[in-house]
This record gives C-alpha cells, sequence and structure tokens, in this order.
C-alpha cells in the first residue's frame, strides 16, 4: 500500500512553493479545453493536419499561418534536437462513456413523494416551545457562530474522508450531508467524491440524474494545465456550487485502485476548497489510503449496540496510531430509528472517552426513507445536528496541513 502521508506531503509542498511557471498555450491546452467543452475526450485530427505536423521545417525559425501560434516540435519529428520526451504518464481513453441513468426508469415509479423529517405535530409542539421561551436567540447566535466557523478561508484544499465499519451505517448519508453544508455555507466550490464504486448510492442520495464520467476515467484525463472550466466538465453538477465524481455508473465489479485514486485527489485539491470523499467500508486499501491523506476523518456509526461496540474496538486501536488520527476524527452516531435500543447519550460519552469527537444525529424520517436528500424537508434537529457536525469536522481539517 503506498504511504499516503508522504505523497500528500510533496502535494502541500509544491503548492506552498513558488507559483508553477507560466508557459504560452499550445496545441495539448487548446486540446483540452475543447475536450471539457463536449464533456469527452478530444477528437482526431485532420489526416492534412497530422501530416502537416511529421513535415520538418526548413527554415531555422518556422514560419506559422497567420493568426495561430507557435507549436513546439512534436517529439516524433526527426529533426527534433535533443533527447526524445519522455512517454505520457497516462492514456486517455479510447472513447467518450455513454451518460448512465441514475436510476432506471422501470424503478421510478415506485418511488413515493417523499415526507419531512418530523410530524406536523411535532413541528407545531417546538414552535410552541420556542415561542414561550427563549432558545430563539440562542439558537439564531449558535447557527452564526456555525456558520462563520464553516466560511473560514483555506490556503489549501480540504479533504474529509467519510467511511464506516460496516454497511448500512449511515455513511453516504452522513456525506450527503456534509458536502450539502460546506456547499450551501461556503463560497469557494465544493467537490464530493464517490470513492466507493460498488454500486454507491451518493449520486441517488444528492439527486444526480445521470453519470458520465468516473474517479477511474478522471484519473487518466486530469492534468495539470487544466482550467477549473475544463475539469467541471467531467463531474456532475449539483445545486450551491457544489460538484460531483461518481465511483460507478451503477454497474456490478467497478474498481477503483490507490494508484488512480491518489492521481485523482492530487490533481484535484488544487480546484476546490473543501472536498468530501465517500470512502468504502473498512478495511478496504482505497478508504485506509483516503483516512491516512485526509485532513479529517467522519466515522459513520449506527446507534445500536453492535455498532457501538465495534465502534469502540475500533477507536481503541486508533489510539496507538500517531495521535493526529484519532484527535482529527469525528464519530457520528446516528440513530436508525425514533426508539433506539441503547441509551444514545451514555454511548457518546463512551465513545469520547478514546479521545474521539462524538455528535449524534437524530433519527429523521426524510433521511430514513433513502432516497434523494432534500434539506428543505429535514426536521430542524436534523439540519443542527448537521451542520454542527459540519463545523466540527472542517475546524479539525484547519489544524492539520
Amino acid at each position: 500500500m503506498p504511504n499516503a502521508n508522504n505523497w500528500q506531503g510533496d502535494v502541500l509542498r509544491d503548492l506552498r512553493g513558488t507559483p508553477p511557471q507560466q508557459h504560452a498555450p499550445d496545441h495539448g491546452s487548446a486540446q483540452g479545453h475543447a475536450q471539457a467543452q463536449s464533456h469527452g475526450p478530444a477528437q482526431e485530427q485532420h489526416p492534412a493536419q497530422q501530416q502537416q505536423q511529421q513535415q520538418p521545417q526548413p527554415q531555422p525559425q518556422r514560419q506559422e499561418p497567420a493568426g495561430t501560434e507557435a507549436q513546439p516540435p512534436s517529439r516524433n519529428t526527426a529533426a527534433s534536437p535533443g533527447p526524445a520526451a519522455p512517454p505520457p504518464r497516462t492514456q486517455r481513453p479510447a472513447r467518450s462513456p455513454d451518460s448512465r441513468p441514475v436510476v432506471d426508469s422501470a424503478l421510478t415509479g415506485t418511488a413515493r413523494r417523499p415526507q419531512g423529517g418530523e410530524s406536523a405535530a411535532a413541528r407545531i409542539s417546538r414552535a410552541a416551545r420556542r415561542i414561550v421561551s427563549s432558545s430563539t436567540a440562542r439558537e439564531v447566535a449558535e447557527l452564526t457562530r456555525t456558520a462563520e466557523q464553516i466560511q473560514q478561508p483555506v490556503t489549501t484544499g480540504r479533504q474529509i474522508a467519510v467511511t464506516s465499519i460496516r454497511g448500512g451505517a449511515g455513511k453516504t448519508t452522513v456525506a450527503a450531508l456534509l458536502g450539502s453544508a460546506y456547499a450551501h455555507y461556503r463560497h469557494d466550490p465544493v467537490l464530493l467524491v464517490e470513492a466507493d464504486p460498488a454500486l454507491g448510492s451518493l449520486p441517488l442520495r444528492l439527486g444526480a440524474d445521470s453519470l458520465r464520467w468516473t474517479t477511474a476515467d478522471l484519473a487518466d484525463i486530469v492534468e495539470p494545465q487544466m482550467s477549473l472550466l475544463d475539469v467541471t466538465g467531467y463531474l456532475v453538477q449539483l445545486p450551491d456550487n457544489a460538484w460531483l465524481l461518481p465511483g460507478s455508473q451503477g454497474r456490478i465489479g467497478a474498481m477503483l485502485d490507490t494508484a488512480a485514486y491518489e492521481r485523482v485527489m492530487v490533481a484535484l485539491r488544487r480546484y476546490f476548497g473543501v472536498t468530501v470523499v465517500d470512502c468504502e467500508t473498512l478495511p478496504a486499501e482505497v478508504a485506509r489510503v483516503a483516512l491516512s491523506a485526509a485532513q479529517a476523518r467522519v466515522l459513520a456509526v449506527p446507534a445500536t449496540l453492535d455498532g457501538i461496540t465495534s465502534t469502540y474496538a475500533v477507536l481503541q486501536w486508533m489510539q496507538g496510531l500517531p495521535r493526529h488520527m484519532i484527535a482529527g476524527t469525528v464519530v457520528a452516531l446516528t440513530s436508525t430509528t425514533s426508539r433506539p435500543g441503547i441509551d444514545v447519550e451514555a454511548a457518546a460519552e463512551k465513545l469520547r472517552s478514546t479521545g474521539a469527537a462524538v455528535h449524534v444525529l437524530p433519527h429523521d424520517r426524510h433521511l430514513a426513507a433513502g432516497g434523494e436528500l432534500r434539506t428543505e424537508l429535514l426536521a430542524r434537529p436534523t439540519r443542527l445536528a448537521a451542520t454542527r457536525l459540519a463545523a466540527e469536522v472542517f475546524q479539525l481539517s484547519q489544524k492539520r496541513r
């Protein structure tokens, strides 16, 4: 397994050093721009253009046609002085992948109308309590402080990895909540990466209609000279200046190796202020690399006895790792039912004794339905808890450079 801390440190040193030297635009950058506009690989050149590039120029100074910029000699030209340039690091896909719907048309009619996170009676009762108490001003002040924490500027892109010990723990839901909170409060672009290609549900949770390019595809495409506009041509646009990079197109057996994941994350971090990564369930190799490289980690845990027991064992094991690992970890304790079978607050205190932060996400009918996440339908306690979680995770990521 590659040493993720080393490659992350190299990237940070590069970003903190002198800015890269600017070159005149060449055919490659123009080709990359056209590629992003068409959302696919660059088109092949006309045979006449290929023949013109292969012919050596008789004059010492080449004369270019009017209105075009000078092109460097092709490395395939025999007259090129000096040693041949090394081959390209990656090879672009032979063709553009076809767009596929997130939900099959035969299944779209099975979904019911989404419901609110809490009942009408609960909303009325809460409104009545707020009228007769002085908690409204305190809530407004707390939300203001939380928003200011999330809106703090960053010098380099923050990567936040979300994972779980087992399936069904609410990992993807937590990732979607975090990404939605950052996209709502921050002004710079926010990226959500699905590093769980085995039938991950992040695109469904975020309301994407169709998928085309995946994380593995982009590893062979992204290049340092690309602009943000070039890169976003391969991503799924979401509301509030957020973008999604899917892990698969819903196909069984899709794979993502650590080398491809590293290339994508190193290349994309300079474009986005915050990147939320929906990882595989531990102990997958890509998930371990993502957790090591991220500035903050979120561990989604169901509020059940077996979930608490397993998580407590994992946090005890993490105490033997470098201190920043557990200090930068937040446990998102999610209530899967309205009446959990454990004392949630007592369980949270037990998990906090290991040194990890713990946030409780209350049961929400809208989240429990498992469809598209619509923040306006979330119960108010869920919105407040998710915002607090996003603020603390972001603050922890700021402490790790």
